[in-house]
Protein backbone atom coordinates (compact mmCIF):
# COMPACT_ATOMS: atom_id res chain seq x y z
CA UNK A 1 0.00 0.00 0.00
CA UNK A 2 2.88 2.35 1.05
CA UNK A 3 4.42 1.81 -2.27
CA UNK A 4 1.47 2.55 -3.98
CA UNK A 5 0.65 5.33 -2.54
CA UNK A 6 4.76 6.53 -3.30
CA UNK A 7 3.59 7.00 -7.08
CA UNK A 8 1.35 9.85 -7.08
CA UNK A 9 3.50 12.22 -9.52
CA UNK A 10 2.68 9.53 -11.95
CA UNK A 11 -1.40 10.41 -11.84
CA UNK A 12 -0.57 13.68 -10.97
CA UNK A 13 0.97 14.41 -14.63
CA UNK A 14 -1.12 12.13 -16.57
CA UNK A 15 -4.33 14.00 -15.32
CA UNK A 16 -2.86 17.21 -16.54
CA UNK A 17 -3.78 17.02 -20.21
CA UNK A 18 -2.04 20.31 -21.18
CA UNK A 19 1.19 18.72 -19.18
CA UNK A 20 1.62 15.90 -21.38
CA UNK A 21 0.63 18.04 -25.06
CA UNK A 22 3.26 20.28 -24.11
CA UNK A 23 6.07 18.24 -23.19
CA UNK A 24 5.17 16.51 -26.42
CA UNK A 25 4.73 19.33 -28.98
CA UNK A 26 7.70 21.87 -27.28
CA UNK A 27 10.69 19.76 -29.39
CA UNK A 28 8.54 19.34 -32.42
CA UNK A 29 7.95 22.99 -32.73
CA UNK A 30 11.42 23.72 -32.33
CA UNK A 31 12.56 21.64 -34.69
CA UNK A 32 9.50 22.62 -36.98
CA UNK A 33 10.99 26.69 -36.67
CA UNK A 34 14.45 26.42 -35.71
CA UNK A 35 16.00 23.66 -37.64
CA UNK A 36 14.03 22.90 -40.90
CA UNK A 37 13.96 26.27 -42.11
CA UNK A 38 17.85 26.38 -42.44
CA UNK A 39 19.16 25.47 -45.71
CA UNK A 40 22.62 24.48 -44.34
CA UNK A 41 21.34 22.12 -42.26
CA UNK A 42 18.65 19.77 -44.21
CA UNK A 43 21.40 19.78 -46.92
CA UNK A 44 23.90 18.17 -44.74
CA UNK A 45 22.61 14.85 -43.04
CA UNK A 46 25.14 14.89 -39.88
CA UNK A 47 23.69 18.38 -39.34
CA UNK A 48 20.87 17.55 -39.20
CA UNK A 49 20.96 14.39 -37.48
CA UNK A 50 23.10 16.39 -34.58
CA UNK A 51 20.52 18.99 -34.60
CA UNK A 52 17.80 16.51 -33.88
CA UNK A 53 19.93 14.98 -31.18
CA UNK A 54 20.29 18.63 -29.31
CA UNK A 55 16.66 18.43 -29.40
CA UNK A 56 16.04 15.44 -28.06
CA UNK A 57 18.00 16.29 -25.61
CA UNK A 58 16.79 19.37 -24.25
CA UNK A 59 13.32 17.19 -24.19
CA UNK A 60 14.93 15.35 -22.41
CA UNK A 61 15.99 18.22 -19.59
CA UNK A 62 13.07 20.27 -19.68
CA UNK A 63 10.67 17.27 -18.47
CA UNK A 64 13.55 16.06 -15.91
CA UNK A 65 13.80 19.68 -14.09
CA UNK A 66 9.98 20.97 -13.95
CA UNK A 67 8.54 17.19 -13.79
CA UNK A 68 11.10 16.66 -10.75
CA UNK A 69 12.19 20.25 -10.00
CA UNK A 70 8.76 21.69 -9.33
CA UNK A 71 6.33 18.39 -9.58
CA UNK A 72 8.41 16.95 -6.45
CA UNK A 73 7.78 20.48 -4.44
CA UNK A 74 4.36 20.87 -5.25
CA UNK A 75 4.04 17.03 -3.81
CA UNK A 76 5.82 18.05 -0.45
CA UNK A 77 3.61 21.13 0.18
CA UNK A 78 0.17 19.29 1.05
CA UNK A 79 0.18 17.53 5.03
CA UNK A 80 -0.49 14.50 3.23
CA UNK A 81 3.13 13.63 1.74
CA UNK A 82 4.06 13.66 5.67
CA UNK A 83 2.22 11.15 6.33
CA UNK A 84 3.05 9.52 3.34
CA UNK A 85 7.03 9.76 4.46
CA UNK A 86 5.79 7.85 7.55
CA UNK A 87 5.31 4.86 6.01
CA UNK A 88 7.09 1.69 6.68
CA UNK A 89 8.01 1.44 2.82
CA UNK A 90 10.64 3.94 3.30
CA UNK A 91 12.15 6.36 0.51
CA UNK A 92 13.32 3.79 -2.08
CA UNK A 93 9.49 2.99 -3.35
CA UNK A 94 8.70 7.02 -3.78
CA UNK A 95 12.31 7.60 -5.52
CA UNK A 96 12.02 5.21 -7.38
CA UNK A 97 8.33 5.97 -8.65
CA UNK A 98 9.62 8.95 -9.06
CA UNK A 99 12.46 7.94 -11.35
CA UNK A 100 10.02 6.28 -13.51
CA UNK A 101 7.42 8.45 -13.85
CA UNK A 102 10.38 10.96 -15.17
CA UNK A 103 11.95 8.95 -18.04
CA UNK A 104 8.04 7.91 -19.23
CA UNK A 105 7.66 11.47 -19.81
CA UNK A 106 10.92 12.35 -21.02
CA UNK A 107 9.92 9.64 -23.64
CA UNK A 108 6.70 11.18 -24.18
CA UNK A 109 8.73 14.28 -25.07
CA UNK A 110 10.94 12.36 -27.21
CA UNK A 111 8.63 10.64 -29.81
CA UNK A 112 8.14 13.32 -32.46
CA UNK A 113 11.98 14.10 -32.83
CA UNK A 114 13.70 10.32 -31.49
CA UNK A 115 13.81 7.53 -29.01
CA UNK A 116 17.05 6.58 -28.09
CA UNK A 117 18.51 4.24 -25.41
CA UNK A 118 21.67 6.55 -24.41
CA UNK A 119 19.13 9.22 -23.58
CA UNK A 120 18.20 7.12 -20.74
CA UNK A 121 21.49 7.65 -19.19
CA UNK A 122 21.80 11.45 -20.30
CA UNK A 123 18.40 12.34 -18.24
CA UNK A 124 19.76 10.49 -15.31
CA UNK A 125 21.89 13.94 -14.27
CA UNK A 126 19.03 15.72 -14.99
CA UNK A 127 16.52 13.79 -12.87
CA UNK A 128 18.72 14.33 -9.87
CA UNK A 129 18.79 17.95 -10.41
CA UNK A 130 15.61 17.80 -10.39
CA UNK A 131 14.93 15.80 -7.22
CA UNK A 132 18.26 18.38 -5.05
CA UNK A 133 16.03 21.09 -6.24
CA UNK A 134 12.53 19.96 -4.99
CA UNK A 135 13.85 19.00 -2.00
CA UNK A 136 15.38 21.71 -0.94
CA UNK A 137 12.73 24.97 -1.79
CA UNK A 138 9.28 25.34 -1.90
CA UNK A 139 7.31 25.03 -5.38
CA UNK A 140 7.52 28.98 -6.36
CA UNK A 141 11.59 29.05 -5.57
CA UNK A 142 11.88 25.44 -7.49
CA UNK A 143 10.00 26.57 -10.04
CA UNK A 144 12.23 30.19 -10.46
CA UNK A 145 15.27 27.53 -10.51
CA UNK A 146 14.33 25.34 -12.62
CA UNK A 147 13.52 28.23 -15.63
CA UNK A 148 16.87 29.88 -14.16
CA UNK A 149 18.90 26.69 -14.91
CA UNK A 150 16.94 25.61 -18.55
CA UNK A 151 17.83 28.13 -20.97
CA UNK A 152 21.59 28.87 -19.88
CA UNK A 153 22.50 25.39 -19.68
CA UNK A 154 20.79 24.25 -22.96
CA UNK A 155 22.26 27.43 -24.69
CA UNK A 156 25.69 26.35 -23.13
CA UNK A 157 25.29 23.07 -24.09
CA UNK A 158 25.00 23.36 -27.70
CA UNK A 159 21.27 22.63 -27.53
CA UNK A 160 19.86 25.69 -29.15
CA UNK A 161 23.16 26.42 -31.59
CA UNK A 162 25.58 24.10 -33.06
CA UNK A 163 28.87 24.23 -30.42
CA UNK A 164 30.73 24.52 -33.59
CA UNK A 165 29.72 28.20 -33.88
CA UNK A 166 30.80 28.61 -30.09
CA UNK A 167 34.22 30.60 -29.73
CA UNK A 168 37.01 28.53 -28.22
CA UNK A 169 36.50 29.36 -24.25
CA UNK A 170 32.47 28.63 -24.70
CA UNK A 171 33.54 25.70 -26.57
CA UNK A 172 35.33 24.39 -23.72
CA UNK A 173 33.27 25.13 -20.95
CA UNK A 174 30.50 24.07 -22.48
CA UNK A 175 31.91 20.52 -22.88
CA UNK A 176 31.81 20.75 -18.71
CA UNK A 177 28.33 20.72 -18.54
CA UNK A 178 25.45 18.07 -18.03
CA UNK A 179 24.16 19.43 -21.10
CA UNK A 180 26.70 18.98 -23.63
CA UNK A 181 27.80 15.80 -22.25
CA UNK A 182 24.60 13.73 -23.65
CA UNK A 183 24.24 16.05 -26.63
CA UNK A 184 27.45 15.18 -28.08
CA UNK A 185 27.38 11.25 -27.08
CA UNK A 186 23.88 11.72 -28.70
CA UNK A 187 25.88 12.56 -31.71
CA UNK A 188 28.27 10.09 -31.63
CA UNK A 189 25.61 7.39 -31.66
CA UNK A 190 23.67 8.50 -34.19
CA UNK A 191 25.96 9.72 -36.91
CA UNK A 192 28.24 6.27 -36.03
CA UNK A 193 31.54 8.08 -34.91
CA UNK A 194 33.11 6.50 -31.52
CA UNK A 195 31.93 7.77 -28.39
CA UNK A 196 34.62 10.56 -26.63
CA UNK A 197 35.84 9.12 -23.55
CA UNK A 198 35.97 12.51 -22.19
CA UNK A 199 32.02 12.52 -22.47
CA UNK A 200 31.38 9.39 -21.03
CA UNK A 201 33.31 10.10 -18.33
CA UNK A 202 31.69 13.75 -17.75
CA UNK A 203 28.29 11.91 -17.89
CA UNK A 204 29.25 9.66 -14.55
CA UNK A 205 30.49 12.03 -12.70
CA UNK A 206 27.86 14.34 -13.25
CA UNK A 207 25.30 11.33 -12.21
CA UNK A 208 27.13 10.45 -9.08
CA UNK A 209 27.51 14.04 -8.31
CA UNK A 210 24.21 15.18 -9.18
CA UNK A 211 22.97 11.93 -7.01
CA UNK A 212 24.92 12.38 -3.85
CA UNK A 213 23.28 16.27 -3.94
CA UNK A 214 19.80 14.52 -4.29
CA UNK A 215 20.29 11.95 -1.53
CA UNK A 216 21.69 14.86 0.76
CA UNK A 217 18.71 16.99 -0.19
CA UNK A 218 15.93 13.97 0.59
CA UNK A 219 17.67 13.15 4.04
CA UNK A 220 18.05 16.87 4.82
CA UNK A 221 14.27 17.87 4.37
CA UNK A 222 13.55 14.48 6.24
CA UNK A 223 15.34 15.32 9.00
CA UNK A 224 14.00 18.77 8.89
CA UNK A 225 10.19 17.21 8.83
CA UNK A 226 10.62 14.76 11.26
CA UNK A 227 13.10 14.68 13.66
Amino acid sequence: MAALEAAGPPQGSVRIPIAVIGNTVFPALVLLFFVVPIPEVRGDPVTATSAVAQLAVLAVMSTCLFTFGVGVAEDRAPSWDGYVRTLPAGPTPRLAGRLLNGLVFALLGLLPVIAVAVLIAGALPFLFAGLAISYTMPVKAALAVAQLLLFPLAFAGGLFLPPDTFPGWLDGLSRLLPTRVPRDLLVTVLTGTPPSTAAVTMLAVWTVLLAALAVWAYQRDEGRRFR
